[in-house]
Protein backbone atom coordinates (compact mmCIF):
# COMPACT_ATOMS: atom_id res chain seq x y z
CA UNK A 1 0.00 0.00 0.00
CA UNK A 2 1.65 3.51 -1.06
CA UNK A 3 -0.03 6.94 -0.60
CA UNK A 4 -1.40 8.33 -3.51
CA UNK A 5 1.20 10.97 -4.61
CA UNK A 6 -0.95 13.47 -5.88
CA UNK A 7 -3.32 13.92 -2.85
CA UNK A 8 -2.65 15.30 0.62
CA UNK A 9 -1.72 12.78 2.87
CA UNK A 10 -4.21 12.33 4.99
CA UNK A 11 -7.92 13.03 3.84
CA UNK A 12 -11.13 14.13 5.68
CA UNK A 13 -12.67 10.59 5.83
CA UNK A 14 -9.96 8.83 6.96
CA UNK A 15 -10.51 6.13 9.95
CA UNK A 16 -8.08 5.64 12.57
CA UNK A 17 -7.18 2.25 11.41
CA UNK A 18 -6.69 4.00 7.67
CA UNK A 19 -3.78 6.84 9.89
CA UNK A 20 -2.37 3.78 11.89
CA UNK A 21 -1.68 1.76 8.94
CA UNK A 22 -0.13 4.74 7.13
CA UNK A 23 2.00 5.23 10.18
CA UNK A 24 3.19 1.50 9.60
CA UNK A 25 4.39 1.49 6.36
CA UNK A 26 6.24 4.94 7.34
CA UNK A 27 8.16 2.96 9.69
CA UNK A 28 8.84 -0.06 7.01
CA UNK A 29 10.00 2.68 4.66
CA UNK A 30 12.49 4.21 7.25
CA UNK A 31 13.77 0.25 7.86
CA UNK A 32 14.14 0.11 3.98
CA UNK A 33 16.29 3.46 4.27
CA UNK A 34 18.13 2.23 7.45
CA UNK A 35 19.49 -0.91 5.95
CA UNK A 36 20.56 0.82 2.67
CA UNK A 37 23.05 2.88 4.19
CA UNK A 38 20.41 5.93 4.20
CA UNK A 39 19.53 6.54 7.83
CA UNK A 40 17.68 10.48 7.78
CA UNK A 41 18.35 10.86 11.26
CA UNK A 42 22.32 10.68 11.01
CA UNK A 43 22.62 14.05 9.63
CA UNK A 44 24.24 16.68 11.65
CA UNK A 45 23.63 20.03 10.55
CA UNK A 46 22.79 21.49 6.27
CA UNK A 47 23.85 24.42 5.36
CA UNK A 48 21.37 26.42 4.69
CA UNK A 49 21.95 29.69 2.83
CA UNK A 50 18.40 31.29 1.94
CA UNK A 51 14.51 30.87 2.58
CA UNK A 52 11.77 30.67 0.54
CA UNK A 53 10.45 34.52 0.64
CA UNK A 54 13.28 36.09 0.10
CA UNK A 55 14.29 34.42 -3.09
CA UNK A 56 11.00 34.84 -3.96
CA UNK A 57 10.44 38.52 -2.78
CA UNK A 58 13.52 39.45 -4.78
CA UNK A 59 13.61 36.80 -7.98
CA UNK A 60 15.58 39.14 -9.76
CA UNK A 61 18.60 39.17 -7.79
CA UNK A 62 18.34 35.25 -7.62
CA UNK A 63 17.37 34.15 -11.07
CA UNK A 64 19.88 31.42 -11.98
CA UNK A 65 21.68 31.62 -8.33
CA UNK A 66 22.49 28.13 -6.86
CA UNK A 67 21.00 28.57 -3.01
CA UNK A 68 20.51 26.08 -0.42
CA UNK A 69 17.75 25.73 1.70
CA UNK A 70 15.55 23.39 3.75
CA UNK A 71 12.25 22.73 4.81
CA UNK A 72 9.27 20.28 5.10
CA UNK A 73 7.55 18.80 1.88
CA UNK A 74 4.15 19.39 1.84
CA UNK A 75 3.33 18.69 -1.31
CA UNK A 76 4.41 16.33 -4.42
CA UNK A 77 3.50 16.02 -7.89
CA UNK A 78 5.33 12.92 -9.50
CA UNK A 79 5.28 12.66 -13.39
CA UNK A 80 7.50 9.78 -14.17
CA UNK A 81 11.02 11.03 -14.71
CA UNK A 82 10.58 14.57 -13.21
CA UNK A 83 8.50 16.11 -9.89
CA UNK A 84 7.36 19.17 -8.26
CA UNK A 85 6.98 19.41 -5.00
CA UNK A 86 6.68 22.31 -2.46
CA UNK A 87 8.60 22.97 0.87
CA UNK A 88 7.57 24.88 3.71
CA UNK A 89 10.37 26.44 5.91
CA UNK A 90 11.08 29.19 8.18
CA UNK A 91 9.40 31.99 6.04
CA UNK A 92 6.54 30.42 3.48
CA UNK A 93 7.33 27.83 1.23
CA UNK A 94 9.02 27.40 -2.46
CA UNK A 95 8.11 25.03 -5.17
CA UNK A 96 11.15 22.71 -6.53
CA UNK A 97 11.78 20.71 -9.47
CA UNK A 98 13.14 17.37 -8.53
CA UNK A 99 14.34 15.16 -11.71
CA UNK A 100 16.11 11.54 -12.20
CA UNK A 101 18.82 13.10 -14.52
CA UNK A 102 19.96 15.92 -11.85
CA UNK A 103 19.65 14.07 -8.71
CA UNK A 104 20.76 10.21 -10.31
CA UNK A 105 18.47 7.54 -10.45
CA UNK A 106 18.59 6.19 -6.72
CA UNK A 107 17.98 9.05 -4.82
CA UNK A 108 15.33 9.74 -7.12
CA UNK A 109 13.55 6.37 -6.89
CA UNK A 110 13.79 7.04 -3.28
CA UNK A 111 12.11 10.20 -3.52
CA UNK A 112 9.47 8.58 -5.18
CA UNK A 113 8.90 5.50 -3.30
CA UNK A 114 10.34 6.40 0.42
CA UNK A 115 10.22 9.64 1.52
CA UNK A 116 6.75 10.86 2.23
CA UNK A 117 4.68 14.21 2.94
CA UNK A 118 6.30 16.01 6.05
CA UNK A 119 9.51 14.73 5.85
CA UNK A 120 11.91 17.26 5.84
CA UNK A 121 14.80 17.65 3.20
CA UNK A 122 17.59 19.89 2.93
CA UNK A 123 18.56 21.02 -1.01
CA UNK A 124 20.74 22.51 -3.49
CA UNK A 125 20.11 24.30 -6.68
CA UNK A 126 19.50 27.29 -8.75
CA UNK A 127 16.62 29.38 -8.80
CA UNK A 128 14.15 30.06 -12.17
CA UNK A 129 10.27 30.42 -13.16
CA UNK A 130 8.07 27.70 -14.29
CA UNK A 131 5.83 28.56 -17.46
CA UNK A 132 2.92 29.01 -15.66
CA UNK A 133 5.26 31.95 -13.63
CA UNK A 134 6.10 30.53 -10.32
CA UNK A 135 9.37 31.04 -8.50
CA UNK A 136 11.16 27.59 -8.22
CA UNK A 137 13.87 25.93 -7.60
CA UNK A 138 15.56 23.58 -9.85
CA UNK A 139 17.28 20.74 -7.50
CA UNK A 140 20.31 19.42 -8.14
CA UNK A 141 20.89 17.89 -4.56
CA UNK A 142 18.81 16.48 -2.47
CA UNK A 143 19.16 15.40 1.12
CA UNK A 144 16.55 13.67 3.64
CA UNK A 145 17.28 15.24 6.86
CA UNK A 146 14.51 14.04 9.00
CA UNK A 147 11.86 11.27 8.55
CA UNK A 148 8.27 11.74 9.02
CA UNK A 149 6.51 8.74 10.85
CA UNK A 150 3.23 10.03 11.41
CA UNK A 151 1.10 11.74 8.65
CA UNK A 152 0.31 15.49 8.04
CA UNK A 153 -3.68 16.45 8.40
CA UNK A 154 -5.48 16.88 5.05
CA UNK A 155 -3.86 19.94 3.40
CA UNK A 156 -6.97 21.97 2.48
CA UNK A 157 -9.09 21.36 5.76
CA UNK A 158 -5.81 21.58 7.92
CA UNK A 159 -5.99 20.84 11.60
CA UNK A 160 -9.69 21.75 12.45
CA UNK A 161 -10.25 20.23 15.97
CA UNK A 162 -9.61 23.50 18.23
CA UNK A 163 -8.87 20.92 21.09
CA UNK A 164 -6.36 19.39 19.20
CA UNK A 165 -4.79 22.41 17.88
CA UNK A 166 -4.00 23.60 21.02
CA UNK A 167 -3.27 20.04 22.17
CA UNK A 168 -0.48 19.11 19.39
CA UNK A 169 0.66 22.64 18.59
CA UNK A 170 4.03 21.88 16.37
CA UNK A 171 1.31 19.95 14.10
CA UNK A 172 -1.03 23.06 14.26
CA UNK A 173 2.31 25.35 13.48
CA UNK A 174 3.57 23.13 10.50
CA UNK A 175 0.02 23.04 8.84
CA UNK A 176 -1.05 26.69 9.56
CA UNK A 177 1.05 29.75 8.53
CA UNK A 178 -1.63 31.95 9.85
CA UNK A 179 -0.96 30.80 13.72
CA UNK A 180 2.71 31.05 12.82
CA UNK A 181 2.51 34.36 11.72
CA UNK A 182 0.34 35.37 15.01
CA UNK A 183 3.29 33.89 17.05
CA UNK A 184 5.89 36.08 14.91
CA UNK A 185 3.53 38.77 15.82
CA UNK A 186 3.87 38.46 19.73
CA UNK A 187 7.41 38.33 19.29
CA UNK A 188 7.08 41.78 17.54
CA UNK A 189 4.94 43.12 19.61
CA UNK A 190 6.99 41.94 22.92
CA UNK A 191 10.06 43.66 21.46
CA UNK A 192 8.37 46.88 20.73
CA UNK A 193 7.58 47.00 24.21
CA UNK A 194 10.83 46.22 25.57
CA UNK A 195 12.37 48.68 23.03
CA UNK A 196 9.64 51.43 24.46
CA UNK A 197 10.77 51.06 28.25
CA UNK A 198 14.25 50.97 27.52
CA UNK A 199 14.37 54.13 25.38
CA UNK A 200 12.23 55.57 28.56
CA UNK A 201 15.32 54.54 30.72
CA UNK A 202 13.39 51.67 32.15
CA UNK A 203 15.64 48.82 33.48
CA UNK A 204 14.38 44.97 32.79
CA UNK A 205 14.57 42.98 36.05
CA UNK A 206 13.87 39.63 37.03
CA UNK A 207 11.80 38.86 39.97
CA UNK A 208 11.38 35.40 41.72
CA UNK A 209 8.53 32.96 40.94
CA UNK A 210 8.86 30.92 43.89
CA UNK A 211 7.16 32.60 46.80
CA UNK A 212 7.63 31.18 50.93
CA UNK A 213 4.50 32.43 51.26
CA UNK A 214 0.43 33.20 50.00
CA UNK A 215 0.01 36.85 49.85
CA UNK A 216 -3.17 38.21 50.78
CA UNK A 217 -4.56 39.15 47.44
CA UNK A 218 -7.51 38.00 45.77
CA UNK A 219 -6.12 35.67 43.41
CA UNK A 220 -5.45 31.80 44.22
CA UNK A 221 -2.44 30.80 43.84
CA UNK A 222 -0.76 27.16 43.00
CA UNK A 223 0.76 25.60 46.03
CA UNK A 224 3.93 23.59 45.84
CA UNK A 225 6.65 21.50 48.05
CA UNK A 226 10.47 22.26 48.46
CA UNK A 227 11.89 19.20 49.39
CA UNK A 228 15.29 20.51 50.27
CA UNK A 229 14.00 22.98 52.65
CA UNK A 230 10.63 20.80 53.81
CA UNK A 231 8.60 23.99 52.95
CA UNK A 232 5.55 24.73 51.44
CA UNK A 233 6.06 27.22 48.49
CA UNK A 234 3.66 29.12 46.07
CA UNK A 235 3.69 30.19 42.57
CA UNK A 236 3.54 34.19 42.05
CA UNK A 237 0.26 35.49 41.12
CA UNK A 238 1.91 39.20 40.35
CA UNK A 239 5.48 40.90 40.18
CA UNK A 240 4.54 43.82 41.75
CA UNK A 241 5.61 43.31 45.06
CA UNK A 242 9.05 43.01 43.88
CA UNK A 243 9.20 45.44 41.81
CA UNK A 244 8.34 48.17 44.64
CA UNK A 245 11.09 46.90 46.75
CA UNK A 246 13.48 47.75 44.22
CA UNK A 247 12.16 51.54 43.58
CA UNK A 248 12.88 51.02 47.72
CA UNK A 249 16.30 50.19 46.72
CA UNK A 250 16.83 53.43 43.89
CA UNK A 251 15.99 51.28 41.18
CA UNK A 252 14.23 54.26 39.98
CA UNK A 253 12.35 52.95 36.88
CA UNK A 254 12.13 49.23 36.36
CA UNK A 255 9.61 46.76 34.67
CA UNK A 256 9.85 42.61 34.38
CA UNK A 257 8.01 40.64 31.57
CA UNK A 258 6.57 38.06 34.39
CA UNK A 259 5.15 34.82 33.83
CA UNK A 260 2.45 34.82 36.30
CA UNK A 261 0.39 31.68 37.74
CA UNK A 262 -3.19 32.00 39.16
CA UNK A 263 -5.25 29.38 40.09
CA UNK A 264 -8.34 29.83 38.72
CA UNK A 265 -11.00 28.84 35.73
CA UNK A 266 -10.19 29.50 32.68
CA UNK A 267 -12.20 31.04 29.28
CA UNK A 268 -11.73 33.24 26.52
CA UNK A 269 -9.45 35.77 28.26
CA UNK A 270 -8.13 34.14 31.25
CA UNK A 271 -5.54 31.04 31.28
CA UNK A 272 -3.86 30.22 34.53
CA UNK A 273 -0.17 30.83 33.46
CA UNK A 274 -0.07 34.06 31.12
CA UNK A 275 1.91 36.94 31.00
CA UNK A 276 1.98 40.57 32.55
CA UNK A 277 4.73 43.36 31.95
CA UNK A 278 4.59 45.46 35.11
CA UNK A 279 6.32 48.76 35.00
CA UNK A 280 7.80 51.25 38.06
CA UNK A 281 8.51 54.82 38.05
CA UNK A 282 9.42 56.87 40.84
CA UNK A 283 8.35 60.45 41.27
CA UNK A 284 5.30 59.44 39.22
CA UNK A 285 1.53 59.16 39.46
CA UNK A 286 -1.18 57.42 37.79
CA UNK A 287 -1.95 60.52 35.63
CA UNK A 288 1.84 60.02 34.69
CA UNK A 289 1.14 56.32 33.87
CA UNK A 290 -2.14 56.98 31.77
CA UNK A 291 -0.21 59.37 29.41
CA UNK A 292 2.78 56.52 29.10
CA UNK A 293 -0.05 53.67 28.35
CA UNK A 294 -1.79 55.92 26.09
CA UNK A 295 1.53 56.50 24.26
CA UNK A 296 3.12 53.03 24.37
CA UNK A 297 -0.09 51.26 22.80
CA UNK A 298 0.18 53.78 19.94
CA UNK A 299 3.83 53.81 19.55
CA UNK A 300 3.74 49.48 19.58
CA UNK A 301 0.20 49.39 17.55
CA UNK A 302 1.61 51.69 14.87
CA UNK A 303 5.29 49.88 14.78
CA UNK A 304 3.48 45.96 14.22
CA UNK A 305 0.14 47.14 12.21
CA UNK A 306 1.54 50.22 10.73
CA UNK A 307 -2.14 51.79 11.37
CA UNK A 308 -3.87 53.00 14.71
CA UNK A 309 -7.10 51.93 13.21
CA UNK A 310 -7.43 48.41 13.22
CA UNK A 311 -10.65 45.92 13.52
CA UNK A 312 -10.96 43.01 16.79
CA UNK A 313 -13.51 40.17 15.68
CA UNK A 314 -15.49 42.60 13.43
CA UNK A 315 -15.21 46.30 15.45
CA UNK A 316 -13.48 49.15 14.61
CA UNK A 317 -11.08 50.22 17.23
CA UNK A 318 -9.48 53.80 16.95
CA UNK A 319 -5.91 53.06 19.14
CA UNK A 320 -5.28 56.95 18.75
CA UNK A 321 -8.05 57.99 20.16
CA UNK A 322 -8.64 57.33 23.97
CA UNK A 323 -11.53 58.62 26.85
CA UNK A 324 -10.75 59.02 30.26
CA UNK A 325 -13.45 59.26 32.97
CA UNK A 326 -13.72 58.34 36.80
CA UNK A 327 -15.41 55.19 37.66
CA UNK A 328 -18.13 57.68 39.27
CA UNK A 329 -19.10 59.26 35.88
CA UNK A 330 -18.91 56.30 34.03
CA UNK A 331 -21.44 54.74 36.02
CA UNK A 332 -23.42 57.67 36.37
CA UNK A 333 -23.46 58.16 32.02
CA UNK A 334 -24.47 54.40 31.56
CA UNK A 335 -26.32 53.62 34.84
CA UNK A 336 -28.18 56.76 35.40
CA UNK A 337 -27.27 56.77 38.90
CA UNK A 338 -25.26 59.59 40.71
CA UNK A 339 -22.81 58.54 43.19
CA UNK A 340 -22.66 61.98 44.72
CA UNK A 341 -26.52 61.72 45.37
CA UNK A 342 -25.59 58.96 47.93
CA UNK A 343 -25.60 60.15 51.38
CA UNK A 344 -25.36 57.02 53.25
CA UNK A 345 -24.56 53.37 52.61
CA UNK A 346 -28.23 52.24 52.88
CA UNK A 347 -28.93 55.49 49.64
CA UNK A 348 -26.46 53.20 47.66
CA UNK A 349 -27.98 49.97 48.19
CA UNK A 350 -31.45 50.99 47.37
CA UNK A 351 -29.94 52.72 44.22
CA UNK A 352 -28.90 49.24 43.57
CA UNK A 353 -32.16 47.61 44.23
CA UNK A 354 -34.04 50.06 42.39
CA UNK A 355 -31.57 48.72 39.33
CA UNK A 356 -32.32 45.08 40.05
CA UNK A 357 -28.48 44.56 41.10
CA UNK A 358 -28.17 42.24 43.49
CA UNK A 359 -25.47 43.21 45.74
CA UNK A 360 -23.01 40.27 46.91
CA UNK A 361 -22.37 41.36 50.34
CA UNK A 362 -25.18 42.34 52.71
CA UNK A 363 -23.91 45.38 53.95
CA UNK A 364 -22.69 46.87 50.62
CA UNK A 365 -20.93 50.07 50.80
CA UNK A 366 -21.37 53.14 48.87
CA UNK A 367 -17.91 52.16 47.40
CA UNK A 368 -18.55 48.12 47.04
CA UNK A 369 -21.87 49.75 45.41
CA UNK A 370 -20.35 51.76 43.11
CA UNK A 371 -17.85 48.79 41.83
CA UNK A 372 -21.43 46.34 41.24
CA UNK A 373 -23.06 49.02 39.44
CA UNK A 374 -19.59 49.67 37.58
CA UNK A 375 -19.42 45.78 36.43
CA UNK A 376 -22.84 45.28 35.82
CA UNK A 377 -23.51 48.14 33.31
CA UNK A 378 -20.42 50.09 32.06
CA UNK A 379 -17.34 47.35 31.07
CA UNK A 380 -19.16 45.43 28.33
CA UNK A 381 -19.94 49.03 26.75
CA UNK A 382 -16.23 50.41 26.76
CA UNK A 383 -15.60 49.12 23.55
CA UNK A 384 -12.86 51.95 21.95
CA UNK A 385 -10.21 52.45 24.46
CA UNK A 386 -11.10 54.04 28.06
CA UNK A 387 -9.21 54.71 30.98
CA UNK A 388 -11.83 54.71 33.96
CA UNK A 389 -10.00 56.24 37.11
CA UNK A 390 -10.55 56.94 40.48
CA UNK A 391 -11.48 53.38 42.61
CA UNK A 392 -12.84 53.26 45.58
CA UNK A 393 -10.45 52.24 48.50
CA UNK A 394 -12.44 49.27 48.84
CA UNK A 395 -10.99 46.93 46.01
CA UNK A 396 -7.43 48.86 45.75
CA UNK A 397 -5.61 47.58 48.55
CA UNK A 398 -2.37 48.57 46.74
CA UNK A 399 -3.33 52.42 45.92
CA UNK A 400 -3.15 55.74 47.32
CA UNK A 401 -5.78 57.16 48.61
CA UNK A 402 -6.82 60.80 46.56
CA UNK A 403 -5.83 63.28 49.29
CA UNK A 404 -8.99 65.52 48.14
CA UNK A 405 -11.70 62.45 48.55
CA UNK A 406 -9.67 59.09 51.11
CA UNK A 407 -13.16 57.25 49.75
CA UNK A 408 -10.75 56.68 46.61
CA UNK A 409 -8.15 55.91 45.27
CA UNK A 410 -5.74 57.04 42.80
CA UNK A 411 -5.72 53.48 40.55
CA UNK A 412 -7.11 53.33 37.12
CA UNK A 413 -8.00 50.32 34.55
CA UNK A 414 -8.42 51.10 30.45
CA UNK A 415 -10.58 48.93 28.99
CA UNK A 416 -10.93 48.11 24.85
CA UNK A 417 -13.76 45.96 23.60
CA UNK A 418 -15.52 45.49 26.78
CA UNK A 419 -12.58 44.03 28.35
CA UNK A 420 -10.06 45.00 30.90
CA UNK A 421 -6.24 45.30 29.84
CA UNK A 422 -4.24 47.04 32.48
CA UNK A 423 -4.43 48.34 35.86
CA UNK A 424 -2.36 51.08 37.41
CA UNK A 425 -1.96 53.27 40.81
CA UNK A 426 -0.50 56.11 42.33
CA UNK A 427 1.33 53.70 44.96
CA UNK A 428 0.81 53.55 48.42
CA UNK A 429 3.99 54.11 50.22
CA UNK A 430 2.46 54.83 53.40
CA UNK A 431 3.62 51.15 55.63
CA UNK A 432 1.37 51.83 58.31
CA UNK A 433 -1.90 52.08 56.10
CA UNK A 434 -0.65 49.28 54.03
CA UNK A 435 -0.25 46.55 56.53
CA UNK A 436 -3.43 47.79 57.66
CA UNK A 437 -5.08 47.19 54.48
CA UNK A 438 -3.21 43.69 53.60
CA UNK A 439 -4.35 42.57 57.55
CA UNK A 440 -8.26 43.01 56.39
CA UNK A 441 -7.13 40.92 53.10
CA UNK A 442 -5.90 38.35 54.97
CA UNK A 443 -8.56 38.03 57.50
CA UNK A 444 -10.91 38.42 54.65
CA UNK A 445 -9.50 35.07 53.13
CA UNK A 446 -9.22 33.52 56.41
CA UNK A 447 -13.07 33.59 57.19
CA UNK A 448 -13.39 32.03 53.84
CA UNK A 449 -11.59 29.04 55.03
CA UNK A 450 -7.96 30.22 53.79
CA UNK A 451 -5.44 29.24 56.45
CA UNK A 452 -2.57 30.17 54.22
CA UNK A 453 -3.03 33.90 53.53
CA UNK A 454 0.10 35.93 55.08
CA UNK A 455 0.71 39.58 55.01
CA UNK A 456 4.53 40.07 53.80
CA UNK A 457 6.27 41.27 56.23
CA UNK A 458 9.45 41.95 54.11
CA UNK A 459 7.27 44.07 51.45
CA UNK A 460 5.79 46.29 54.65
CA UNK A 461 9.66 46.45 56.24
CA UNK A 462 10.99 47.65 52.48
CA UNK A 463 8.16 50.67 52.91
CA UNK A 464 9.36 51.15 56.32
CA UNK A 465 12.48 52.16 54.93
CA UNK A 466 10.55 54.79 52.50
CA UNK A 467 9.42 53.87 49.03
CA UNK A 468 9.40 57.39 47.24
CA UNK A 469 5.78 58.90 45.39
CA UNK A 470 5.54 56.34 42.88
CA UNK A 471 3.53 55.18 39.59
CA UNK A 472 2.99 51.48 38.64
CA UNK A 473 1.13 49.70 35.99
CA UNK A 474 0.86 46.30 34.80
CA UNK A 475 -0.33 45.09 31.61
CA UNK A 476 -1.70 42.30 30.34
CA UNK A 477 0.34 40.93 27.36
CA UNK A 478 -1.47 38.51 26.11
CA UNK A 479 -4.21 40.44 25.87
CA UNK A 480 -2.65 43.05 23.86
CA UNK A 481 -1.26 40.03 21.95
CA UNK A 482 -5.06 38.59 20.78
CA UNK A 483 -5.84 42.47 19.93
CA UNK A 484 -3.25 43.28 17.74
CA UNK A 485 -3.53 39.91 15.55
CA UNK A 486 -7.44 40.05 15.75
CA UNK A 487 -7.52 36.25 18.05
CA UNK A 488 -10.86 35.53 20.05
CA UNK A 489 -9.24 33.76 22.20
CA UNK A 490 -6.28 33.51 24.79
CA UNK A 491 -5.27 29.92 23.65
CA UNK A 492 -4.73 31.59 20.26
CA UNK A 493 -1.85 33.80 21.36
CA UNK A 494 -0.37 31.08 23.93
CA UNK A 495 2.24 28.51 22.16
CA UNK A 496 0.83 25.85 24.96
CA UNK A 497 -2.15 26.61 26.98
CA UNK A 498 -3.42 25.25 29.56
CA UNK A 499 -5.57 22.08 28.88
CA UNK A 500 -7.19 19.08 30.68
CA UNK A 501 -4.64 15.85 30.19
CA UNK A 502 -6.55 13.65 27.49
CA UNK A 503 -7.32 9.93 29.33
Amino acid sequence: MQENKNVPAIEAEQTEEQLIEQARIRREKLSKLVSEGKNPYEQVKYPVDCDSETIKNNFEAYEGKTVALAGRMMSRRIMGKASFSHIADKSGNIQIYVTRQDIGEENYTSYKKDYDIGDIFGFKGFVFKTQTGEVSVHVTELTLLSKSLLPLPEKYNGLQDKDMKYRLRHLDLIMNKDVRDTFRVRSKILKEIRAYLDNRGYLEVDTPTLLPLEIGADARPFKTHHNALDLDMYMRIETELFLKRLIVGGMDRVYEVGRIFRNEGMDAYHNPEFTSIEMYEAYSDYFDMMDMIEDLYKTVTKNVCGTLQITYQGTEIDMGAWTRMTMAEAVKKYAGVDYNDWKTDEDARAAAKGLGVELEHENATKGWVLIELFDAFVEDKLIQPTIIYDYPVENSPLAKRKPSDPAFTERFEYFICGHEYGNAFSELNDPIDQKQRMLRQVEAKRAKGNNDAQVDEDFINALEYGLPPTGGLGLGFDRFVMLLTDSSTIRDVILFPTMKPKK
